[in-house]
């Protein structure tokens, strides 16, 4: 990487956790949109900023960090990568201008658990009939579906291949999912046999199957930036509060035991940002392995957080078990993207059998 773009790269997040210290932790869409936040892939042509993902990722570390309530990860991740995936129409690059520029939001109706990774990410079936199509199916715990205005349905036509139908939320039944973790909004999306013009199937560009396995290895990545942001978050406030909390005349950050239990802390986060980097530009470049690098750093740095984040629990004292502390939200955020888009289980098992 360029210092060039490297220093373009720490620009944005340095604005990027500016605008977050100051939106607090429920940011306005429309503020972040005003940002080109959304449109970060989009080409220019279409009024985004023509970056990469590894300018997304420097977005989603930081939201991560600030634990921030957004629609990022579905309409951003999710849903420019999905639409950028197909092949070009009017009615994609209409959908796509609309997105960068925050007239509206979509959500991508695919697999988020271990299925995601080890199975078939395309939970919905599509089958034509009079020169309709026809589609069923369910995804559980879908994220930013509730008040998304079209939802991508990820599917597969009778013959298997992947293919992306796009519907008006309206159309789909959506169930809001409530989960621990009270800063995502997560939702069971569901089509029982809903009949609709063969005009809202739109075919993915390349190889489908790799192009759903890509998107896939996205939402893992951001799940990933995420929990890197936490961790760090963690750190910060651990080591700021070990420096004030005062015990037998002295910091407690002054005990041996306490300063091991911080630089444990801080190998793991370390360890983390590296793995989350290179997969970051692995993507971005479309290197060979950057299926194996994501479920690194997807397996290391979510299991990392969750452990920083109890570390930090525990280094807070009592006061780290009180509501008023926040250490609870990371966590329980922490121990979400642990599960979604694949465990850390099925993100090895995938390497396994990579390298096996």
């Amino acid at each position: 990487m360029s210092a060039e773009l490297a220093e373009a790269r720490e620009e944005l997040r340095a604005v990027a956790r500016a605008l977050l210290a100051k939106s607090g932790p429920q940011p306005d869409w429309q503020l972040l949109a005003g940002s080109g936040w959304p449109g970060l892939e989009v080409a220019p042509g279409l009024g985004g900023g023509g970056a990469t993902l590894a300018e997304v990722a420097v977005i989603a570390e930081e939201l991560g960090r600030a634990l921030a309530v957004s629609p990022f990860l579905g309409t951003a991740v999710l849903g420019v990568g999905t639409l950028a995936a197909l092949r070009p129409t009017a009615g994609r690059d209409e959908l796509l201008s609309d997105v960068a520029a925050g007239r509206r939001r979509v959500s991508v109706a695919m697999a988020t658990g271990d299925d995601a990774v080890t199975g078939d990410a395309a939970p919905f079936r599509v089958e034509h009939a009079g020169g309709r199509l026809v589609l069923h199916g369910q995804a559980e715990f879908v994220p930013d579906a509730v008040g998304a205005d079209r939802i991508l349905v990820m599917a597969r036509e009778p013959s298997g291949v992947p293919v992306v139908v796009v519907l008006e939320s309206a159309r789909l039944r959506i169930e809001p999912q409530p989960v621990l973790d009270s800063t995502r909004h997560l939702a069971v999306i569901t089509a029982d046999r809903i009949e609709a013009d063969e005009a809202a199937l739109w075919q993915l560009a390349g190889d489908p199957g790799a192009a759903a396995e890509a998107l896939a290895d996205r939402a893992s990545l951001a799940v990933a930036c995420d929990s890197l942001g936490v961790s760090q978050a963690m750190l910060a406030a651990t080591v700021s509060y070990v420096g004030q909390r005062y015990q037998f005349g002295r910091p407690i950050g002054s005990f041996q035991a306490v300063k091991h239990a911080c630089a444990d802390m801080l190998v793991q986060i370390s360890v983390a940002r590296e793995l989350v980097h290179e997969a970051a530009a692995a993507v971005a470049e479309g290197t060979l392995g950057a299926a194996a690098a994501v479920s690194m750093a997807k397996s290391y740095a979510c299991m990392a957080a969750v452990e920083v984040a109890g570390k930090a629990m525990q280094l807070h004292g009592g006061m780290g078990y009180t509501w008023e502390s926040g250490i609870h939200a990371s966590l329980k955020r922490a121990a979400l993207n642990r599960s979604l888009f694949g465990s850390p289980v099925a993100h090895r098992q995938r390497l396994a059998r990579r390298y096996g």
